[in-house]
């Protein structure tokens, strides 16, 4: 069964039989990869290695977005970093990120939005403790690509695992429990505005 997301709710489509390509989608797009750019950009001092908040701005984006608009929005994201605009983290755009050490995680973000949008689009967001485990399964997810495209780079075993998974751990956890909290407390400000 489908909710409605946090945009569907301050937001609604005019049009629900035809839910392509509308200008409040497009809007919607592009706040939302702006969103994901400022946190690919923004760098949070942390140990053992500093922060971005590129994860949780894909989490927070997919989660008041739904399924389809979550994917489409980290789907532009990640098309108009391949275009040469400056969207990731550090400054490199082309087709460099993707073939790069980071390719595996860009792609890992696009199942990322998946799980966690379907999660919101059943009404996971509403509740902490279902949207913290839809975040945790897209976060650890992510990994997954990540490491086996990095380990063409680094090889595989214990290198591989000190270089891309130990260092963001601790952060990848703090992130996840963030963006969970953020969900719940969203959907409380929306019942306010809305009431």
């Amino acid at each position: 069964m489908s909710h409605a997301t946090i945009a569907a709710t301050l937001w609604p489509s005019r049009s629900a039989a035809l839910p392509g390509l509308t200008l409040r989608s497009l809007a919607l797009v592009a706040g939302g990869v702006c969103l994901i750019t400022l946190g690919a950009k923004a760098s949070v001092p942390f140990w053992p290695v500093p922060l971005t908040l590129q994860t949780l701005a894909i989490s927070v984006v997919a989660a008041a977005y739904g399924l389809r608009l979550g994917v489409a929005t980290v789907g532009a994201y990640l098309l108009a970093g391949l275009l040469g605009a400056p969207v990731f983290a550090g400054w490199s755009v082309g087709i460099a990120p993707f073939m790069g050490p980071t390719g595996g995680f860009l792609v890992g973000f696009l199942v990322m939005a998946a799980i966690i949008g379907a999660a919101a689009d059943r009404g996971w967001d509403k509740a902490w403790p279902k949207i913290l485990g839809a975040m945790a399964l897209a976060n650890v997810i992510v990994f997954v690509p990540g490491l086996l495209w990095l380990g063409t780079f680094t090889g595989y075993g214990a290198k591989l695992l000190a270089a891309g998974l130990w260092p963001f751990a601790l952060g990848t956890v703090v992130k996840t429990a963030l963006g969970a909290a953020l969900m719940p407390a969203a959907w409380a400000i929306v019942s306010r505005v809305r009431g």
